[in-house]
């Protein structure tokens, strides 16, 4: 890491936490993220006790379920890697993430209550070490509608300023979302809708943080 790099990292910061709305918005969202994760568990074992409806999914029904796990979260945790990076430089960026990430974790809650769904045919579970955390260390497959992980990763996507981290970016969303339906994790329909819900939610806290947003930062 080179010595500029560090001091042009430094004044991001300070330039960035010397507003007090800034701050507010920084421990904010910061404490509303954590808690909501640490709500996840709980959650998520309650939704798996209930019986569901099973979808009849044309597309599914064409691909032979196939573990992939290794490279989904390959792709995830990468992604995840490369946004802490360029959040490092860019704290209204991880301001906008956090927000985001709290709005959609609260609208999941919402739409997984709502819609009671029972996983796939020839679903293969899919386990990660890390992730399972916010799972209770349990294996949930009604996590559904919308799917989590293509939502997260079109978060990282929007927040990203490079033209070519946008590219990685995008290719991430559209990998990861045809190896959830190689592993039969999700219907067709949970991987399509998260996009759709994500983008109004992003531009809904763009629009609440104004100035502190990633696209309002010195590039």
């Amino acid at each position: 890491m080179s010595k500029v790099n560090t001091i042009g990292r430094k004044e991001s910061w300070k330039s960035f936490l010397s507003s007090s709305v800034a701050r507010f918005e920084l421990i904010g969202g910061s404490v509303l993220v954590a808690i909501l994760l640490g709500a996840m568990p709980f959650f998520f074992n309650s939704i798996e006790k209930r019986p569901g409806i099973r979808l009849n999914d044309w597309v599914l029904d064409q691909i032979p379920a196939h573990n992939v796990s290794f490279l989904i979260f390959a792709i995830i945790w990468g992604m995840g890697a490369l946004a802490l990076v360029r959040a490092a430089k860019r704290p209204g960026m991880y301001v906008t993430f956090v927000w985001a990430y709290s709005f959609i974790i609260l609208v999941r809650f919402c739409t997984i209550s709502m819609i009671k769904l029972d996983p796939p045919a020839g679903l293969i579970n899919l386990v990660d070490p890390i992730t399972g955390l916010f799972y209770g260390g349990n294996v949930i497959t009604k996590d559904l509608f919308f799917s989590g992980h293509t939502a997260t990763l079109f978060l990282i996507f929007l927040t990203l300023q490079k033209k070519t981290d946008r590219i990685i970016g995008l290719i991430a969303v559209i990998a990861v979302g045809i190896l959830l339906l190689v592993q039969h994790v999700h219907y067709t329909l949970d991987v399509i809708v998260a996009p759709i819900a994500v983008y109004p939610i992003f531009k809904l806290v763009k629009a609440m943080l104004g100035d502190h947003s990633p696209a309002n930062e010195r590039k």
